[in-house]
């Protein structure tokens, strides 16, 4: 216990300063606020209107989207890093994997999920 002395006493001189700091600066401090510190500024830009807008359901829908397949582009990424020592049944698993997400991607593709233009009436069996 002898040896922690050392770095219990640098541990309380540092909490000292930290709190001798603190207090000095709430002490000798300024204490005025300016006109306009609680009015939102936004890169040179007054704001005008509410923080509050809604967003279309398709942004979030595509945003899902990219994280999924972001998240599978991990998994791709952790293959290619144990190229080698996975062989020939590591490839065969890629590849279907790949597969897999191709297949999901054309079915979404197909129920036009993915279609931001003008919006048209889609059957749903098509």
């Amino acid at each position: 216990m002898n040896h922690f002395w050392p770095l219990i006493g640098y541990g309380a001189a540092v909490l000292a300063i930290v709190a001798g700091m603190l207090a000095l600066s709430a002490v000798l401090g300024q204490r005025h606020r300016p006109a306009g510190t609680d009015e939102p500024y936004e890169s040179g830009i007054v704001s005008t209107g509410t923080a509050c807008l809604r967003f279309d359901v398709k942004f979030y829908l595509m945003a899902m989207f990219f994280v999924i397949f972001d998240l599978e582009a991990v998994f791709v990424f952790a293959y290619v890093v144990s190229f080698r020592a996975s062989g020939w049944m590591g490839y065969m698993e890629i590849l279907t994997f790949i597969a897999i997400l191709m297949a999901a991607l054309v079915y979404l593709w197909r129920q036009g999920v993915l279609d931001w233009g003008t919006c048209r009436h889609r059957s749903i069996h098509r």
